[in-house]
C-alpha cells in the first residue's frame, strides 16, 4: 500500500505562470520579491550566488537548479553584497514560446540564467508546502533521484533556444524537474516526523488525511472518514483529534477553504465557488470562509496576496 504522503503527491499539480532567461554581465545582482507562487532558477552557464530568505549566501555553479517552494524573497548575484536591482524594474522582450528575455546591460553570453514562476494547485499555507524547506537544491537531492541529472542535462541542451520549440520544451522540463524535486524530498526524508507530518505518517490517520487532500472540495462526513480508517464513528473522531490536534469536521472545513482560496486566486467568482462547495447561498459561504481564513472572500479577490491564518500544529 502506498504511503499516505506519497498518495497526497498525486494531487499536487503545478502550472507555469512565467518563464524567462537573462545573460547578466558581472558585477550584477537582481532581487526577486516574495510571491504566492513557487520560484525556480536554473544556472545553465556561469557562476552565481543566491541569498536565501534567512540571509545566508549559497554558491551556484553551472548546471545547478534551485526551487523556492513558497516563493520567498531572495537575491541572485555574481557575488555577495552587491546592491540589487529589483527584477520587476528590468525591461523584458518576448523570446519564444511564452518565454521572456530580461534585458541586462552589457549582456554576457558566458552567463545564462533561466527562471520560472510556478503556481501549485494548493495555497502556500497548505501543511505540505509549509513543511518544505525554504530552498530545495538539485545537488542535495540528485544522489537519491537519478532522473534529476538527466533532466538537468536535457535543460542544458535546450536552454539556448535556437531550435524550433525549444522554449516550450524548456518550460515543460522546468515543470517536471520541480515535481521531481518535491517527490524526491517526500520519498527520501522530509524533515522530522513530528506535528502534521507525524499525523500523515500514522498508519490509521494518514489514510484519512490523504483522502481529504486528494479531494479537498468534497464535504466529507465523519461517517465517510471513519470508513476510510475502518473504525467506528466515535472511535475515529477521538483518534483523529488526538493525533491531528483538531476535530475531523474542523480539518475538512479548513481544507475546503484552502481550496476556495485557490479558486479565488485563479479568478473564479465567489458565487460560483459557493455553488461548487455546496453552500446554499453566497452569504453562508462567505461567513464560513471568513470564520476559518480570517477575511472575506471578496477581500482576497481584491488582495490576492493576503495572508492566511497559519494552520494549528498537530499534537
Amino acid at each position: 500500500m502506498s504511503d499516505p504522503l506519497t498518495e497526497m503527491m498525486r494531487g499536487l499539480r503545478l502550472d507555469g505562470v512565467e518563464y524567462g532567461r537573462c545573460q547578466p554581465s558581472a558585477p550584477w545582482a537582481t532581487s526577486f520579491p516574495a510571491k504566492d507562487e513557487a520560484q525556480f532558477h536554473f544556472l545553465a552557464a556561469g557562476h552565481a550566488f543566491l541569498q536565501a530568505p534567512g540571509g545566508e549566501w549559497i554558491e551556484m555553479r553551472s548546471g545547478d537548479a534551485i526551487l523556492l517552494p513558497r516563493g520567498d524573497a531572495h537575491v541572485l548575484a555574481s557575488e555577495p553584497g552587491l546592491a540589487a536591482t529589483p527584477v520587476e524594474c528590468m525591461p523584458r522582450r518576448p523570446v519564444c514560446d511564452g518565454i521572456v528575455d530580461l534585458q541586462c546591460p552589457c549582456a554576457d553570453s558566458r552567463n545564462l540564467l533561466f527562471f520560472a514562476v510556478l503556481r501549485f494547485n494548493m495555497d502556500k499555507r497548505h501543511p505540505l508546502l509549509q513543511l518544505m524547506p525554504a530552498i530545495m537544491r538539485t545537488s542535495d537531492l540528485a544522489a537519491s533521484e537519478p532522473s534529476i541529472p538527466a533532466l538537468l542535462d536535457a535543460m542544458m541542451r535546450e536552454v539556448d533556444m535556437n531550435r524550433v520549440g525549444a522554449g516550450g520544451i524548456l518550460a515543460r522540463l522546468a515543470d517536471v524537474l520541480t515535481a521531481t524535486i518535491i517527490r524526491t524530498w517526500v520519498e527520501h526524508g522530509c524533515g522530522d516526523a513530528t506535528g502534521w507530518l507525524a499525523a500523515v505518517r500514522n498508519p490509521d490517520v494518514g489514510r484519512v488525511l490523504a483522502a481529504i487532500h486528494l479531494n479537498p472540495a468534497h464535504d466529507w462526513s465523519v461517517e465517510e472518514l471513519a470508513r476510510e480508517m475502518g473504525a467506528s464513528r466515535s472511535g475515529f473522531a477521538e483518534r483523529f483529534a488526538k493525533v491531528v490536534g483538531e476535530t475531523p469536521a474542523r480539518y475538512v472545513a479548513r481544507m475546503r477553504m484552502h481550496q476556495a482560496h485557490q479558486w479565488l486566486r485563479e479568478g473564479q467568482r465567489v458565487a460560483a465557488i459557493a455553488e461548487r462547495l455546496g453552500y446554499e447561498s453566497e452569504a453562508s459561504f462567505s461567513r464560513a470562509f471568513k470564520r476559518i481564513i480570517g477575511a472575506s472572500p471578496v477581500s482576497f479577490r481584491e488582495r490576492p496576496t493576503a495572508s492566511l491564518r497559519p494552520p494549528p500544529r498537530a499534537r
